[in-house]
């Protein structure tokens, strides 16, 4: 009975083993995906990486030296121009002080004499012994005299505290905004000491302020692709901060001069962006600008992938109607192609919607 059963499992074995080694050396049976060529466009386009800025940032310096001693704004909030940022106080040049105390005392000298010159020349028009016109020339030089004082006060008093009297309102020693806009930063703190600019340096910058409705995208596109630009295309901007949200851009500016970079060559462009006024762009925002470079509509597109190559010729594989071991058989068929973007291409002649292609291979995972 063991003998038996034995040699069951045995010829099982046997038979199914055969089985498997017969099917396995059957000729596998290839199916491919059918493809309809289709009306569609087809674009092309680049990515430039970039960043946003204002066009116009404005770096706010003092008119005079000093050093701060308040200051009434922060980064991030609105200003009109004129609002007052900073307050300073001066610190005197001593060459500038020895001159404007100079300027007051020949001022008052000379205001003294020529008083005592026009008290005599009134006594003398009183007792009808010059005549009028020499009379109103010494009360012309008294009143000359005198402004030249006061102005001689008001310059030494600008020496000293950075106003006088008669500009109070103007002080040089307020630290005015330029411009309205946002203040982008404010690089000083209390207590530091800051420069005007002159002839022999830029000067301590205050602030920077910026108007964040005007701004535009900079950035880099290779040589191979800036011959294909034009000044006025339009662009759209996607800024990684922030997700789901795009804007649109005009180029108008491409550089006529490249700059070399890891190798390559680069030519900066610069396109305004359109803010729609509700979503808070901050200066410096990283960003990617798509520009489409060539778009054709309503044409013939098939997937790049059913095409073949030879040469300089392009061919496409439609079925004759017959079969070889239960697989389709495929003529090549030549086409011409247009623009591709790496996905889909344009088909110019050669087959239209109604022809049938050997797509991809179907993998059958068992």
């Amino acid at each position: 009975m063991k003998k038996v059963i034995i040699l069951s499992i045995l010829a099982i074995i046997f038979i199914g083993t055969f089985i498997f080694l017969w099917s396995k050396s059957q000729p596998e049976v290839i199916e491919y995906e059918e493809v309809h060529p289709t009306f569609g466009t087809v674009s092309k386009s680049t990515i430039v990486t970039g960043k946003i800025e204002p066009r116009n940032e404005v770096n706010v310096k003092p008119q005079i030296s000093g050093i701060i001693t308040e200051i009434l704004k922060d980064p991030g909030q609105k200003v009109a121009k004129g609002d007052v940022l900073a307050k300073i106080t001066v610190i005197p040049d001593m060459g500038q002080l020895s001159s404007a105390e100079s300027r007051l005392r020949l001022a008052e000298i000379n205001l003294k004499q020529v008083e005592t010159d026009f008290k005599r020349d009134e006594n003398l028009y009183n007792q009808k012994l010059i005549s009028a016109n020499d009379y109103e020339k010494s009360s012309q030089a008294l009143k000359q005299a005198r402004e030249e004082k006061s102005a001689a006060e008001d310059a030494l008093q600008v020496v000293k505290e950075g106003f006088s009297k008669s500009n109070a309102s103007a002080s040089s020693t307020l630290i005015r905004s330029t411009i309205a806009g946002v203040i982008l930063d404010i690089p000083v703190k209390v207590g530091n000491s800051v420069i005007n600019s002159n002839s022999f340096n830029d000067g301590t910058t205050i602030a920077t302020i910026a108007n964040m409705n005007d701004l535009i995208f900079r950035g880099n596109i290779d040589e191979t692709e800036v011959g294909q630009l034009v000044e006025g295309m339009p662009m759209k901007i996607t800024i990684g901060a922030l997700q789901d949200v795009s804007f649109d851009a005009v180029l108008e500016y491409i550089s006529p001069k490249a700059t070399e970079s890891n190798g390559a060559n680069q030519f900066e462009i610069k396109a305004a962006v359109r803010v729609d006024g509700e979503t808070k762009i901050r200066a410096g925002y990283s960003a990617n600008a798509e520009i489409v470079l060539a778009k054709v509509e309503n044409v013939i597109v098939v997937p790049e992938s059913v095409l073949e190559f030879e040469g300089d010729s392009t061919f496409v594989l439609v079925p004759n109607g017959t079969e070889t071991d239960g697989m389709k058989n495929y003529d090549r068929k030549s086409v011409s192609t247009g623009l591709s973007d790496g996905v889909n291409i344009e088909i110019k002649s050669g087959i239209d919607t109604t022809a049938v292609l050997r797509g991809q291979q179907i993998i059958n995972e068992e």
